[in-house]
């Protein structure tokens, strides 16, 4: 169990929040530590999952996401599912059982409104003293920056997308 535990957020339109926060999740293992990952606005299989399988006693991930990626706007599923995945989180914090929680997408879950602001800042406020809280994704609203303790913003400044290379396995995906 950690002393005290701090909020970071991994915020930017570059590459990177998302390995950041699982490459701690990682660590936070190798100390021992229990850790939660919440998936918001993701579904499927990724190869960082099936490497937490090996770590199934002290990391454990769920998503709440639908196929695809929201394009055309937030779809009724898309707010059952950030919803269900708030309440969660809600269970998760509460439950004292994690010592490292990870919400993955959340900062783009409130910046596309699929989950009120209120609701976001409700969980931070949940948060107990001894969670380390990570919260990804681009976009983060001010007021969730303002609770954080670090960010950590993280850059486009070049990427091989714009060349038209697909998402690799074992290194995008």
């Amino acid at each position: 169990m950690l002393d005290r535990g701090y909020i970071q957020v991994y915020t930017g339109n570059g590459k990177g929040k998302t390995t950041a926060a699982f490459g701690l999740s990682l660590r936070a293992a190798g100390a021992g530590l229990k850790v939660f990952i919440c998936q918001f606005l993701k579904h499927g299989e990724y190869s960082e999952l099936t490497a937490f399988e090996r770590f199934s006693d002290l990391i454990t991930v769920e998503q709440f996401g639908a196929q695809g990626f929201i394009i055309r706007g937030v779809r009724p599923e898309d707010r059952e599912n950030g919803a269900r995945g708030i309440a969660r989180a809600h269970e998760v914090l509460s439950s004292g059982a994690y010592d490292v929680v990870v919400l993955d997408e959340f900062n783009l879950l409130l910046s596309l409104g699929v989950v009120s602001l209120s609701d976001g800042l409700a969980l931070l406020e949940q948060k107990p003293s001894h969670v380390e809280l990570i919260l990804t994704g681009r976009n983060a609203p001010r007021e969730i920056i303002e609770h954080a303790d670090l960010v950590t913003e993280m850059v486009e400044v070049k990427h091989y997308y714009a060349d038209g290379v697909p998402a690799r396995r074992g290194i995008e995906k």
